[in-house]
C-alpha cells in the first residue's frame, strides 16, 4: 500500500512580507517573499503536500491609504474588495516565488493561488461591537469624514483616531473542495489569504460581501488545516520559538506543550493579545479538533522545527 502524503497547513504573516517598516516599497517586499519561500520549499522537497495561507494587514492598509488620498477623484473601494485585491497579489508573489524556486531545484511541483471567500454569521457579535483597528490615525476632523461615510471610529490611547472594523469568527471555506482536489492533485496551494474574503448569505442564500470585516488569518487558518485534515498546522512568526514572560529578565523559551498548558499560560496573562495570543489560540482550535500538532516558528526554521531540532511543539 502506498502511504499517504503527509500534509501541511503553513501560515505566513503579512508583517513578514515587510521586515523593514522603513522599507515598505514593493520591491523589498519581492524579496521578503522570495525569502520565506525558500523555507518554504524545503518543506515541499521533503515530500509534504502543503497549503499556504497569509496575513494582508499593511498592504490592506496601504491600499486603503491610496483611496483616501484619490477619493476626490475617484471612488472609494469596498473592504471586501480590497481582501481580494491583495490575495491576488500576495498570492502572485508567493506562488511565482515558489515555482521559481521549485525550477532552481529542479523539483516537479506547481504553485497556484485560490482566491477564497469565507462564510461568517451576519449576527456575528464582532458587527455590533467592532474592535479591529484598521488604516492610519487620523484627527478628530477626518474621523468625523469616515463616520458620515458609515465607518465606526474610536479614539486611540491619545494617538488619534482609527476605524474599527469587526472580526467575525469564521465557519466556513467557501472554495474547500477545490482547494483540497487540488492539494489531492500534488499542487500547491495559497489560500484563505488575510483570513479569507468574509461573506454572508442573503434570503436567497446566495453570497455577498460581509460589512467591513476581517478575519484572523490563524484562526482561518486553523479551520483550513482542520478541513483538509492536515497532519500539521505550522504558524511562521518573527521568533524562532514561542516564550514565557517575554522580553521579561525570567523569560524562559519554550520547546513544547500540551493544550492544557497552553490554556493555563494563556490564562496566567503571557500572550499578548493581537500578537502570540491569537496565534496559541489557532493551534488549540486545530489540536480540539482532530489536529495531530502545531508548530510556531520562524520561517528560516522551519525545517529544523519539523525535524524536532527548534520551534514550539503544541501538541494534545
Amino acid at each position: 500500500m502506498t502511504e499517504r502524503t503527509k500534509t501541511a497547513v503553513i501560515a505566513i504573516g503579512g508583517n513578514s512580507l515587510i521586515p523593514d517598516k522603513k522599507h515598505p516599497e514593493v520591491e523589498h517586499q519581492w524579496d521578503a517573499v522570495r525569502e520565506t519561500c525558500t523555507h518554504i520549499a524545503d518543506l515541499i522537497e521533503d515530500g509534504w503536500n502543503t497549503i499556504v495561507t497569509h496575513g494582508n494587514g499593511p498592504q490592506v492598509g496601504f491600499i486603503l491609504r491610496r483611496s483616501e488620498l484619490a477619493m476626490h477623484e475617484v471612488h472609494p473601494v469596498p473592504l471586501d474588495m480590497i481582501g481580494a485585491d491583495t490575495q491576488g497579489s500576495i498570492g502572485y508573489m508567493v506562488q511565482q516565488a515558489l515555482n521559481n524556486e521549485f525550477l532552481r531545484r529542479d523539483i516537479y511541483r506547481r504553485a497556484v493561488t485560490m482566491v477564497t471567500q469565507v462564510l461568517v454569521d451576519r449576527d456575528d457579535p464582532g458587527f455590533q461591537n467592532p474592535t479591529k483597528p484598521i488604516g492610519g490615525f487620523m484627527t478628530q476632523d477626518q474621523a468625523k469624514v469616515f463616520e458620515k461615510m458609515g465607518w465606526q471610529v474610536v479614539e486611540d490611547s491619545g494617538r488619534g483616531y482609527r476605524r474599527v472594523i469587526a472580526s467575525p469568527i469564521p465557519l466556513e471555506i467557501v472554495e474547500e473542495d477545490a482547494i483540497r482536489t487540488m492539494v489531492n492533485a500534488g499542487w500547491i496551494v495559497v489560500a484563505v489569504g488575510g483570513g479569507g474574503i468574509p461573506v454572508v448569505r442573503n434570503s436567497k442564500g446566495e453570497l455577498r460581501g460581509a460589512p467591513p470585516a476581517v478575519i484572523d488569518k490563524d484562526r482561518a487558518s486553523a479551520l483550513m488545516a482542520r478541513n483538509v485534515d492536515a497532519d500539521l498546522l505550522i504558524i511562521s512568526t518573527a521568533v524562532e520559538k514561542v516564550a514565557l514572560n517575554f522580553n521579561q529578565p525570567n523569560q524562559r523559551w519554550l520547546d513544547r506543550m500540551t493544550v492544557a498548558e497552553a490554556k493555563q499560560y494563556m490564562a496566567e496573562g503571557h500572550f499578548a493579545p493581537g500578537s502570540m495570543k491569537p496565534k496559541i489560540e489557532a493551534c488549540i482550535d486545530f489540536i480540539e479538533n482532530g489536529g495531530k500538532e502545531a508548530l510556531i516558528v520562524d520561517p528560516p526554521n522551519i525545517a529544523r522545527a519539523i525535524a524536532g531540532e527548534t520551534g514550539t511543539r503544541i501538541t494534545p
